[in-house]
């Protein structure tokens, strides 16, 4: 395979691995040393990766609940964050 050639990067299958290579993307791009296709190459994963992180969050807030004590008895109340409040 020739350098002007881009391999596109796989999907993550996990939070943790997208969260990882997010970390690894960033550090290049700070690192300032990428050539200015590559370093749009990794902005463009970057993007992606943060996208795909805000998903995965945006599903687990979905899912959590909390117990609630309400006149003695526990209820399941949906989970707000502070933003909500």
């Amino acid at each position: 395979m020739s350098n002007n050639q881009s391999v596109q990067p796989s999907e993550p299958t996990s939070f943790e691995e997208a969260m990882e290579r997010l970390e690894a993307v960033v550090k290049q791009l700070e690192q300032g040393e990428v050539p200015l296709d590559q370093a749009i190459c990794l902005f463009a994963e970057g993007n992606q990766l943060a996208f795909f992180c805000r998903g995965k969050l945006d599903w687990a807030e979905q899912q959590v609940e909390m117990l609630v004590q309400e006149n003695g008895e526990w209820k399941k109340k949906p989970f707000q964050n502070e933003e909500e409040l």
